[in-house]
């Protein structure tokens, strides 16, 4: 299951068109602007279409991704309101158009600590879930290892599903995060190390997507740069590592590459099938 994020530009159910155009057969979008704080309702047109289409695709998962304003750690009163009822409006969303996964960047402490952070977005997401009526399950995104930052490390990410509770809170593991928050995947050994240690701490039954992405920034370096698969620091070899680890390509894989044009799209979708397929 291999697919890109998709836009949804004139119209969600597009997606789905989009994506098998490029030869997906999973995918990841939006379902407004991710960029601000107002959206408009779905309406009941909107809704129906896509579920149709949904079903005709066949595809088996549906991914979407929290508009990246909210900063669910924050422990700013202000900031936090509002992104808690922005949380609690994605999954109102995701339960009526269907959708699988949500996504959600976990955000910064603010220089307030680590537990703080922890616990807010906990917080968030056990009260976002206990509103929802439907089956979407949140997916906690590790992030990158930038300053202050919430779930770079594996036993933050454990501590938010055991604090907010429920079977509805997973993983999605990015591998260009990984990278730049100090998990050596470049090599065979270290990609062995690394999933180990998921598998211990977190637990292999949380992961339910893959971001696959190269990365631009170097191990440990704390950048979110992403980059075209083989063309970064985690390189082909750890990718083909990472791909063979148990229990991956069991997931959705979502590339979240470098866009320039669907040529490009089409060179890391290669990229992908042909690492798995050696």
């Amino acid at each position: 299951m291999i697919g890109f994020h998709v836009s949804i530009g004139k119209s969600l159910d597009l997606v789905f068109e989009r994506a098998a155009a490029l030869g997906c057969n999973t995918l990841q979008m939006f379902t407004r602007n991710p960029r601000g704080w107002s959206f408009k309702p779905l309406t009941d047109g909107q809704v129906e279409s896509f579920r149709e289409k949904r079903k005709k695709s066949g595809f088996r998962y549906v991914t979407d991704h929290m508009p990246y304003l909210p900063n669910l750690a924050s422990p700013d009163r202000a900031v936090m309101k509002k992104s808690r009822e922005a949380l609690e409006e994605e999954v109102r969303r995701c339960d009526a158009l269907g959708i699988d996964y949500l996504v959600v960047h976990l955000g910064s402490h603010m220089g307030k600590g680590t537990m703080v952070g922890v616990r807010n977005v906990a917080e968030a997401c056990g009260h976002a879930l206990s509103k929802s009526g439907g089956k979407t399950t949140i997916l906690l995104e590790n992030m990158a290892g930038q300053k202050n930052s919430v779930g770079s490390r594996f036993e933050e990410l454990r501590m938010i599903i055991d604090i907010a509770g429920g079977d509805r809170l997973g993983v999605c593991l990015d591998t260009c995060h990984l990278l730049a928050a100090g998990f050596d995947i470049s090599s065979q050994d270290g990609v062995k190390d690394t999933v180990k240690l998921f598998d211990s701490t977190v637990g292999m039954k949380a992961l339910r997507i893959v971001h696959l992405n190269d990365s631009k920034g170097e191990l440990g370096s704390g950048l979110d740069r992403h980059e075209n698969l083989g063309k970064g620091k985690i390189g082909r070899s750890g990718m083909k590592a990472f791909l063979s680890a148990p229990g991956i390509l069991e997931r959705p894989i979502i590339l979240e590459t470098p866009y320039r044009d669907d040529r490009t799209l089409r060179e890391d979708l290669k990229t992908v099938r042909g690492l798995i397929n050696t």
